[in-house]
């Protein structure tokens, strides 16, 4: 490929990146206003929620904040929240795709499908978890409980969960108390600037291949027609960085993957709350049996919806 033939390519995909910042750094301090004032009532709603769990986090996750999952991570690995809840939160999370979605204002009208989808989702398995792993649970309802009533081992120190970061450096539950100017402007335009890196990369890598080898063999590149696409984007959705759901929204909005792998991908990403998760918890074959049973759903979901409603 000629040289100005490879400039053309990345300009064009620097000019269409450029024009999303906008919208971009409008959605991440909107979502970080909505953090500031919120989040620790959404931490507490599903530290408190108990056997309601999986249907308050899937609602709760849906909300597009960074941190949602890196505290449901927190929550479970002290036992404030049950399997079925961390699964469900994991599930509904979309990480950066809203933003993305939304800096496309043409393509805006997909999110509310994709979210009441990932909901649904998100209640099933959770509750579907639960149901199987409810032995295990009731001690971790009876230590939700206790700790609700302030009867927890005092030596329990449950507040290392405000400590936890997500991106970027951001604190995982900010409070309310105090207004911080650089949680409430400085990590939207860094994390702007950081999702506007990945959006360019990824959409060159779009551009530069259908240039090379044309739409149709493109398509095919990810396995379009093949059964094979939803397994492969759930296990790419698994990456635990923000970078994996950019580009898995990405392929969607150009048309690379179906809604079922979207779903899939999308669902499996639980974004810094994974790296949290293995950080924090000491069982690693129960880290192992979550892994699983995230890609298990997720895959199954976007199998479900790819041809049997679709």
């Amino acid at each position: 490929m000629e040289i100005n033939s490879l400039f053309d390519i990345f300009l064009e995909a620097l000019i269409d990146s450029a024009k999303m910042i906008p919208l971009l750094l409008i959605s991440y301090v909107g979502i970080e206003l909505v953090e500031y004032k919120y989040a620790n009532k959404i931490r507490e709603a599903v530290q408190k929620a108990g056997v309601f769990g999986p249907a308050v986090g899937a609602v709760t996750g849906s909300f597009p904040q960074c941190g949602i999952s890196v505290v449901a991570s927190a929550l479970y690995t002290q036992r404030l929240t049950t399997i079925g809840t961390l699964l469900a939160v994991y599930l509904s999370t979309s990480d950066e795709a809203i933003p993305v979605i939304l800096s496309q204002p043409d393509k805006a009208e997909i999110i509310v499908p994709l979210v009441i989808t990932k909901i649904i989702i998100a209640i099933i398995g959770g509750y579907a978890v639960d149901f199987a792993f409810r032995k295990s649970n009731k001690e971790t309802l009876a230590h939700i409980k206790a700790y609700a009533e302030g009867s927890d081992n005092k030596q329990h120190n449950h507040e290392i969960i405000l400590e936890e970061k997500a991106c970027c450096g951001h604190s995982a539950s900010p409070s309310s108390v105090e207004f911080n100017p650089k949680e409430i402007i400085l990590h939207p335009i860094i994390h702007t600037a950081k999702v506007f890196v990945f959006i360019l990369s990824v959409s060159f890598a779009i551009n530069f291949a259908i240039a090379q080898m044309g739409e149709e063999a493109f398509e095919n590149l990810f396995l379009g027609s093949s059964v094979f696409q939803p397994f492969l984007v759930a296990l790419f959705g698994l990456i635990p960085n923000c970078a994996a759901s950019v580009a898995i929204t990405m392929l969607y909005l150009k048309g690379a993957i179906t809604y079922g792998s979207v779903i899939a991908g999308l669902c499996a990403s639980g974004g810094l709350g994974l790296l949290v998760l293995f950080k924090e918890e000491k069982d690693k074959k129960d880290v192992l049996s979550i892994l699983l049973l995230l890609f298990g759903i997720s895959v199954s979901a976007g199998y479900v919806i790819q041809y049997i409603i679709y």
